[in-house]
C-alpha cells in the first residue's frame, strides 16, 4: 500500500450504482463487501476498491484521516 493510493482514495469518486457519486473512502463497509463477494470491476476502480474493503474490513479507516486533512 502507498501513499498515493490512499490519497486516490479520498479523491476518486464512485461512477455509478447505489453510492453514485460518493468518495470510495465514505463507502459502506456492506457495499464492499458485496463487491468482494461478487467481484470488484476492472481496472483502477476495482484496485481502489478492493484496497477500501480490506482498510475497512481490518479497521484502518485511520489511516486516510492525513489524507482527509490535505485535501
Amino acid at each position: 500500500m502507498n501513499s498515493a493510493a490512499l490519497a486516490r482514495l479520498v479523491t476518486v469518486i464512485m461512477p455509478f450504482g447505489k453510492y453514485k457519486g460518493r468518495v470510495i473512502a465514505d463507502l459502506p463497509g456492506h457495499y464492499l463487501n458485496w463487491f468482494a463477494r461478487e467481484g470488484f470491476p476492472p481496472g483502477e476502480l476495482g484496485r481502489l476498491l478492493a484496497l477500501m474493503h480490506e482498510i475497512d474490513h481490518n479497521g484502518l479507516t485511520h489511516l486516510l484521516i492525513p489524507m482527509r486533512s490535505s485535501r
